[in-house]
């Protein structure tokens, strides 16, 4: 007797029951529909987003900790773990250099301020005020000294990744001096606790939809889409300029790695929707986190290369900072000469390494570029307060992938990634396992339904991690 076909609408509530990408979705619709219909209420929604962000950042940083450790003790090679970090660090610099130059360049081409003439006089420069809350992005031996802990505990209750990424570095390096022999308990309880970790990750990540919702309901009750209309020109351009940079980032992952870059998009597509609604990369690092260690990227490497990259490879913030200054300077008609403009990136450069976790980083950054050019009155970067959040899109998908990359290329030129298991992953012969200690995935079975990567690593495992993921059903 043949198996009877779901109808269409239990399909559907199967769907939304079971995808958290489908779920997200929704959540990002009706988000959208009630911020226009209602903005009154939508503005009240402010918790929801803010609430799920700070659940997740509590776990970032233990996270962060336990993979770098588990990393470094394994791989056994300390010296290799320095080689990663510089590696890494070279291929930051190119990445966000490259991004700098093609805003720059973007915006001489399309020219997105001019014709506004704009007196910078009759701006209101107390809401830029507001926005970064009177301070001021570090200077470099500030970012330096503040990267390192004062207390073990104080880095932890500061959330500061760099602090604990040193912490890290130093505990696993004590573990591999020490050997396993003097402290044979102390790495495979850390181990647990980033197996427990993992699936308070789980357990978080039900809420997501929420706060998808809330962010963006808050988002367009706040702005409107009248917004778009008005910036138009400067957004498509930055859009544009986004899309350009990360086809340049998928031609240099192919020729690294020999990975496909949309494979791997389509792999993320649950973490990428939600950083896309709760417009935060944070949010989805220990997702990603996990999902660059199943996909064949040895743990040391994911553990120092994506966390670093917050605060080292924020391309999509360098792509809009280099579009908005020029922008800035069309509209109240400043002519920036090539040498000008030339300082513009080596200012931006150095300011847009320590923005993460500033707040009106973006706002600060570029008050310091108009101030060292002297030529573009401080003021007038409040033009960009109405379009500010609606680039928030556009610089999380940017900056997620960019670090995602780094994290693959770095891998590849240290030999740390399986390339053979991260293809089979990409084009879903293997769905990796939850919480499998060893890493080791699990053969899709043919000729019958399997749970996708997104269902199986979301869920909670029900018989041992050695055991192959039920189908789903």
């Amino acid at each position: 007797m043949p198996p009877s076909v779901p109808s269409p609408s239990r399909r559907v509530a199967r769907i939304l029951r079971t995808s958290l990408f489908a779920q997200v979705a929704c959540a990002l619709v009706l988000g959208i529909v009630v911020g226009k219909l209602w903005p009154d209420v939508a503005t009240e929604l402010q918790p929801l987003g803010d609430g799920f962000t700070r659940l997740i950042k509590t776990i970032i940083s233990p996270l962060v900790f336990c993979v770098v450790v588990v990393g470094i003790a394994k791989a056994g090679d300390l010296k290799a773990f320095g080689r990663i970090g510089l590696k890494a660090l070279i291929w930051f610099e190119v990445a966000s250099t490259l991004a700098l130059v093609i805003g720059l360049v973007a915006a001489n081409v399309v020219q997105p301020g001019s014709g506004m003439h704009v007196d910078p006089s009759t701006l209101n420069t107390s809401a830029v005020d507001a926005k970064t809350g009177g301070g001021s992005l570090p200077s470099t031996t500030e970012f330096i000294v503040n990267a390192i802990p004062t207390s073990f505990i104080g880095a932890f209750a500061e959330n500061s990744l760099l602090q604990v990424l040193i912490l890290a570095c130093l505990v696993g390096a004590a573990l591999l001096h020490l050997g396993h022999t003097k402290v044979p308990q102390v790495l495979p309880a850390i181990e647990q606790a980033q197996e427990i970790i993992f699936a308070v990750v789980g357990f978080i990540m039900r809420l997501a939809p929420i706060a998808v919702f809330g962010a963006m309901a808050v988002l367009i009750g706040q702005y409107g889409l009248g917004v778009i209309e008005t910036y138009a020109k400067l957004i498509i351009l930055c859009y544009v300029a986004a899309v350009l940079f990360i086809v340049l980032l998928s031609v240099a992952l192919k020729m690294v790695t020999g990975l496909s870059l949309w494979k791997f998009v389509r792999y993320i597509r649950e973490e990428i929707l939600l950083a896309l609604g709760t417009a935060s990369t944070e949010s989805v690092m220990p997702r990603v986190m996990q999902k660059l260690r199943k996909a064949g990227a040895r743990d040391d490497a994911v553990g120092l290369v994506l966390p670093t990259g917050y605060s080292f490879n924020l391309d999509g913030a360098s792509l809009y900072l280099s579009i908005g200054t020029l922008f800035i300077a069309q509209a109240v008609g400043v002519d920036l000469s090539l040498g000008q403009q030339i300082t513009v990136v080596l200012v931006l450069m150095l300011t847009s390494k320590g923005m993460a976790g500033i707040p009106g980083s973006a706002f600060l950054a570029l008050s310091a570029t108009a101030s060292s050019l002297g030529a573009i009155p401080a003021g007038a970067v409040a033009l960009l307060l109405g379009v500010d959040r609606i680039m928030d899109s556009m610089r999380v998908v940017t900056n997620l992938l960019g670090n995602c990359v780094a994290v693959f290329a770095v891998s590849r030129w240290e030999g740390a990634l399986d390339t053979d298991k991260a293809k089979k992953v990409l084009d879903g012969e293997i769905v990796p396992t939850a919480y499998d200690d060893e890493g080791d995935p699990t053969t899709a079975a043919e000729g019958g339904p399997t749970a996708t990567a997104e269902e199986q690593l979301s869920a909670v495992p029900a018989q041992s991690s050695k055991e192959p993921a039920p189908e789903a059903g």
